[in-house]
């Protein structure tokens, strides 16, 4: 398992030093803010949902190297997928993120996203990993206030 703890934790830098959708996305019709102030991390997620199919999604923002991650591999794996199954994943990263750290995380379900797992063992980390997947879900229910993590 070291050597898939190690592949995880490169794909983790790898996402935030060069992060996937990085930036406002013209023509967004659902966004929402996120702020996670134990670390500092904020974010704003920008989606374009037609016929309920996320067609694009994007994120700004700033903090820590696991919520810049999680939010760059996060809108790459809802791209293309329903609200539905967007909400479904969010709940599959959720379980996994709160589970025991001896609980092996669903790799079919979650793909890339396993990298996470991780977090488990380190509870402050595991806002910072879920912050970006909060403010998914807030864009998505329409919600127009803010999520924080406190």
């Amino acid at each position: 398992m070291n050597g898939l703890s190690e592949l995880y934790q490169q794909l983790i830098i790898d996402h935030n030093r060069n992060p996937r959708n990085f930036g406002a996305l013209d023509g967004a019709n659902r966004t929402a803010s996120g702020d996670n102030p134990l670390c500092g991390d904020q974010i704003r997620v920008y989606l374009r949902v037609t016929n309920g199919v996320i067609e694009d999604a994007r994120f700004e923002g700033n903090g820590c190297a696991i919520s810049q991650a999680s939010a760059s591999l996060m809108t790459t794996a809802v791209r293309g997928k329903s609200a539905a199954a967007a909400l479904e994943l969010f709940r599959a990263f959720h379980r996994m993120v709160t589970s025991p750290p001896a609980e092996a995380p669903d790799a079919k379900a979650l793909g890339k996203l396993a990298a996470f797992a991780g977090v488990r063992t380190f509870p402050a980390r595991v806002k910072c990993a879920n912050l970006a997947w909060h403010t998914l879900r807030a864009a998505l229910e329409g919600d127009p206030g803010g999520v924080s993590t406190e």
